[in-house]
């Protein structure tokens, strides 16, 4: 299974790039994890539709090629960062030509809010939901990174959570399988 991975703290020291990193060795040996820098996508406008600049191109073509979508979001304001939603953006359009339709998808995030990511995950949803993207409900993975991660690493029972997260993916994936 060859899985798009998004993640939505581009910043060096993000927590969920730190999570994806942890989360990886987890996962069960059927993912293979494709990392997509969405930092390399310019901001999204109609002007460049019709010729999209390369690293666009490169985007749609690894999630066309992909067979599920994992998304990794930090929470900005009770939403999900404006890097991640361009990203979106740019694999849903021109119009007709969304990229993201019928890929299974799996949510997830890590803040030091008590909530977790749960804004931006709702928030998600509902731009996923547009995009015809089925997101696996459940289980729900809003991680507080002060609980879940305490010195950096997982805990014990996070690691234990997040194995039994990514079979469920596994399993959704194979729901979608052609």
């Amino acid at each position: 299974m060859k899985i798009l991975v998004l993640i939505g703290g581009i910043a060096s020291s993000s927590l969920n790039r730190a999570l994806f990193a942890q989360m990886r060795p987890l996962a069960p040996k059927s993912m293979i994890f494709n990392v997509f820098d969405i930092s390399s996508l310019p901001f999204f406008s109609q002007d460049l539709e019709a010729a999209p600049p390369t690293p666009v191109v490169k985007l749609r073509e690894t999630v066309a090629s992909s067979d599920a979508v994992l998304i990794v979001t930090p929470e900005y304001n009770r939403s999900l960062p404006g890097v991640l939603k361009n990203a979106l953006d740019w694999g849903s359009r021109p119009p007709g030509q969304n990229v993201w339709a019928g890929k299974p998808t799996a949510v997830i995030g890590a803040s030091t809010g008590a909530i977790g990511t749960f804004g931006a995950q709702q928030h998600l949803r509902n731009i996923c939901s547009w995009l015809d993207m089925p997101v696996m409900n459940q289980p729900a993975a809003y991680f507080n990174s002060s609980t879940s991660m305490p010195d950096g690493a997982l805990t014990d029972d996070s690691a234990k959570f997040l194995q039994g997260f990514l079979a469920s993916f596994e399993r959704w994936i194979s729901l979608f399988s052609k």
